[in-house]
């Protein structure tokens, strides 16, 4: 294995787990309850995600879902607002990922599905947010 590749997906993880965090700081921030989902489409079926293997003498990651979170919050309309948001540095989803969108979508798992995506202005780091339905629309 190459050392410098070795390097830049250590570097490439940890700036995403840290954008993760940001993410979910900033839902918080603006009234969301927020939670690990824990979940994944496989089969056209919801399951449990699988932990994965963190390598030896390191934890097990747990609940690697799609998407990253669940949110919801109170609506004086409809009671609860149940969103799901997947955190991406480049905000772009792969082919499954967006399969897995409809999915949840189709089945009312979630109300909309959000992807926070970063973006820098004058050497700060903002969280821009994209709603999948108008991002993907040609996909639906």
């Amino acid at each position: 294995m190459d050392p410098k590749k070795v390097a830049r997906g250590k570097k490439s993880k940890a700036a995403g787990s840290q954008f993760e965090n940001r993410v979910r700081a900033d839902l918080e921030e603006k009234g969301w309850i927020v939670d690990k989902w824990t979940n994944n489409v496989s089969d056209s079926k919801l399951v449990k995600a699988k932990a994965k293997w963190a390598g030896p003498n390191r934890p097990m990651m747990m609940g690697a879902g799609f998407p990253d979170f669940v949110c919801f919050r109170t609506n004086l309309d409809s009671g609860y607002e149940v969103i799901g948001v997947e955190s991406k540095m480049t905000g772009e989803l792969d082919k499954l990922e967006k399969e897995k969108c409809v999915w949840l979508l189709d089945n009312q798992i979630f109300s909309k599905i959000l992807i926070a995506e970063k973006t820098k202005l004058k050497n700060r780091v903002l969280i821009v947010y994209h709603d999948f339905k108008i991002k993907y629309r040609r996909f639906l």
